[in-house]
């Protein structure tokens, strides 16, 4: 089953400044947002995988859609995150099932890597409802300057038939991290933690 897609929103965020401080080179952020007809709204099914199936759809279409905003190859690529907000007529289950069973294969594959754990987040919610969309480095799961998040809104979504699905991609951590912990320079890659 394709995706019945009613609105795509992407956005770009670049942060120059932070508390006075310059910050060089400015951190980079893409938001892509999917406003997808829910199929299973209303009614309950068993199996979802169709669901799942819109899931990979939709990864590799927002991942894409976030580096063009981005301007940068998939490899350079600093950290993931994705989210989903069910409106009315559906379940919390819908949005798992697009999130977790098949969309972050497409989403490694568009950034050539990524073996950490892909950040997510789920709510219930009408028309303009916000969700934070979680952030951490693609490689790494323990690199404290890129625990981040980004806010996700689409102002007419999800009718109650409907879902918003995000995914965000950084080109960067965030501006003046200084926390201490595994660095980027650091990682290793090999479990997705360090």
């Amino acid at each position: 089953m394709a995706a019945r897609i009613r609105k795509l929103q992407v956005t770009l965020e670049e942060t120059c400044l932070e508390a006075g401080q310059d910050v060089s080179p400015p951190t980079r952020r893409a938001l892509a947002c999917a406003v997808i007809e829910n199929p299973f709204a209303g009614c309950f099914a068993a199996d979802l995988s169709a669901l799942a199936e819109i899931g990979a759809e939709l990864g590799d279409l927002l991942t894409k859609r976030c580096l063009a905003a981005l301007g940068i190859e998939g490899r350079k690529a600093e950290s993931f995150g994705k989210a989903a907000i069910v409106g009315e007529n559906g379940e919390l289950e819908h949005a798992a099932a697009l999130l977790h069973p098949k969309m972050g294969t497409p989403v490694r594959a568009a950034l050539g890597k990524g073996p950490a754990l892909i950040p997510s987040a789920k709510k219930m919610g009408g028309m303009g409802t916000a969700i934070d969309v979680p952030l951490g480095h693609k490689d790494a799961a323990f690199v404290r300057s890129h625990f981040d998040a980004i806010e996700a809104r689409v102002n007419d979504a999800p009718r109650s038939n409907e879902i918003v699905v995000a995914i965000a991609i950084t080109a960067s951590g965030r501006p003046l991290a200084r926390v201490g912990g595994l660095t980027k320079h650091e990682i290793k890659g090999e479990d997705g933690l360090r």
